[in-house]
């Protein structure tokens, strides 16, 4: 067989963890990436065209023969490039746009969870500010209010009260923070437990799992603070045991993926589920149609399988082997963000430290970055960097995790400092 060209959709820290991981593959000779950023430029040709430019992507991806293309954002799979390049004949790594609605509906997805019983959220859509306003005043404290379509990871507010929650319904469906995602909000029962989440490749039918991981979304130590697009995750999560694991299997993916199908909806591709682990058992928050960021930076690292044979063959139909080869090592990410955000913050600041020498178990995925004229790498978004460190010990782990971030810096840079102390819970010290 050829050796393969690839051609990788976006400029964010799962795209670096991404490419990082194809560039392993001996089945591949070159890959682009569309914009990429300039840690993805050491490893890929980077392609000025913007991940929602559908069209210019398509030129490209003809221009240069491009054997496959693998999409990172979730905003590019909503939109239907899948169903663009294919019907251009072309190899595309992910959901179509129909099934890809999995992620750019929560009201879709909520009509999946209940026709089809998978644990999860008793919840309600509203498409009138009035009637979700009114509503507001039957149900118990804390709840959960999320505008329908993408909004970043941003678009959830556990909210403590009725005042909260007003404030948060008015900011998607009045104040349309989120522009025509907020058209409809939902109001969920709050789920007490633990967040998880697990990925699983699927051609539709077959799915094989990848390890376990813990995001923290919130801004904040200890949670607190509003969402964000996630501040770090570790891999695999302790809270998900071999018992449960196998529940998820069964009450979560296996009658997802039947459902999607049952609905004229076969989902192909990464299917991210997000989940609270309840004493009741899983129960589903929300479903991806992507690989999570930055779970992506801690789970692409202990994957030993060839992720591009697997790609491949979902791409072209074909049925995947329902078995990835994973290591037995930890692995852990810490986000470096710039001051300010998930709100205002300032673009431009010189970063200093990413020529330094951090060993071979540690990755600097770069994220919100770009070059100046000078050459310089410079802040250019919310989420700058990912750190991440893999060992066979956790807790070393998260101490050279951490030791690296320490070891870069700019002006107003900011992270968590307790990312990975959930798992120490459960973890014998």
């Amino acid at each position: 067989m050829a050796k393969m060209t690839i051609l990788v959709v976006g400029g964010g820290g799962r795209e670096h963890a991404l490419v990082w991981k194809i560039n392993q593959s001996p089945l591949v000779e070159k890959i682009y990436c569309a914009p990429g950023n300039p840690g993805i430029g050491e490893l890929a040709e980077c392609v000025n065209v913007k991940q929602n430019d559908i069209d210019g992507l398509l030129n490209f991806a003809r221009k240069k023969s491009i054997d496959l293309t693998v999409v990172g954002p979730e905003d590019s799979l909503v939109a239907g490039i899948v169903d663009e390049f294919e019907s251009q004949g072309l190899k595309i790594f992910g959901p179509s746009q129909k099934a890809a609605e999995i992620e750019g509906s929560k009201a879709f997805s909520k009509y999946i969870l209940d026709k089809y019983k998978i644990p999860t959220a008793d919840c309600i859509v509203f498409d009138r500010f009035d009637d979700a306003k009114s509503y507001l005043k039957e149900i118990e404290y804390p709840a959960v209010v999320k505008a329908d379509g993408l909004a970043a990871g941003k678009g959830t507010f556990i909210c403590e009260t009725e005042a909260q929650a007003l404030t948060a319904i008015s900011k998607v469906m009045i104040k349309k923070i989120f522009g025509d995602s907020g058209n409809k909000v939902l109001i969920e029962k709050f789920m007490k437990g633990e967040e998880a989440s697990i990925l699983g490749f699927t051609d539709g039918k077959n799915i094989a799992y990848l390890p376990s991981a813990q995001d923290h979304k919130a801004i904040f130590d200890n949670d607190e603070g509003p969402n964000t697009g996630g501040m770090g995750a570790y891999a695999p999560a302790p809270v998900i045991t071999e018992k449960m694991f196998a529940r998820i299997c069964k009450e979560v993916f296996e009658p997802a993926v039947k459902a999607m199908a049952l609905e004229g909806r076969p989902y192909r591709g990464v299917l991210y589920a997000g989940l609270m682990i309840t004493a009741e058992g899983p129960k589903v928050v929300e479903f991806n149609c992507r690989f999570g960021d930055p779970e992506a930076q801690a789970i692409l690292p202990l994957i030993d399988s060839d992720l591009v044979e697997m790609m491949l063959r979902i791409a072209t139909g074909k049925n995947i082997n329902a078995h990835i080869q994973l290591s037995d090592k930890w692995s852990m990410c810490v986000v470096i963000a710039s001051g300010g955000y998930p709100a205002d913050y300032e673009k431009g600041k010189e970063i200093f430290g990413l020529e330094k020498k951090f060993g071979a178990d540690v990755e600097i995925f770069q994220a919100g970055t770009k070059n100046t004229e000078s050459g310089k790498v410079v802040s250019n978004g919310g989420r700058v960097l990912g750190v991440t460190a893999v060992g066979a010990d956790f807790h070393s782990v998260r101490e050279k995790a951490y030791w690296a971030v320490r070891k870069i810096t700019f002006d107003k840079a900011y992270y968590r400092r307790d990312i990975g102390m959930k798992a120490l819970r459960h973890l014998k010290p």
